[in-house]
């Protein structure tokens, strides 16, 4: 997830990561996944249909649950912007990394209360993640 992030800067990169969801999430696998957004991929990132559809078929087939999306922040805090308040899902979590001149800085996690629509930053422990790179998920 880091290694990707870093070498995505100046943009922002993205992806998923799997696990378990119960009184704790536990992470064991991330993916990346392309930005799809056109435009100035600099200060915002979009996942294509097609990934999520490949990432909740994956989660399906691995008996995983598709716990969130992770992206990157070039040169800016890991904090939410409007932009990824308008795109949240309440179910998921958002674990945004900032990466300064290429190197990761700060690392948080959000999920939306659907009562307020506002985010809520959470706590992620991260054990063991594996990267794969999104052809290795199966349609």
């Amino acid at each position: 997830m880091n290694e990707h992030l870093e070498a995505s800067f100046p943009y922002e990169g993205c992806g998923f990561f799997f696990g378990k969801n119960g009184e704790t999430r536990e992470i064991t696998e991330a993916y990346i996944v392309d930005n799809s957004k056109d435009g100035d991929q600099r200060r915002r990132f979009e996942i294509s249909p097609m990934d999520y559809m490949k990432a909740e078929r994956y989660a399906l087939a691995n008996g995983l649950d598709l716990l969130g999306v992770f992206h990157s922040h070039p040169n800016h805090p890991a904090i939410p912007s409007v932009h990824d308040l308008k795109q949240a899902m309440p179910y998921f979590s958002y674990i945004i990394k900032s990466i300064y001149d290429g190197k990761l800085r700060d690392t948080t996690s959000w999920r939306l209360n659907e009562d307020t629509h506002e985010f809520e930053e959470e706590q992620v422990d991260i054990e063991k993640i594996t990267n794969k790179n999104t052809q290795q998920i199966a349609a």
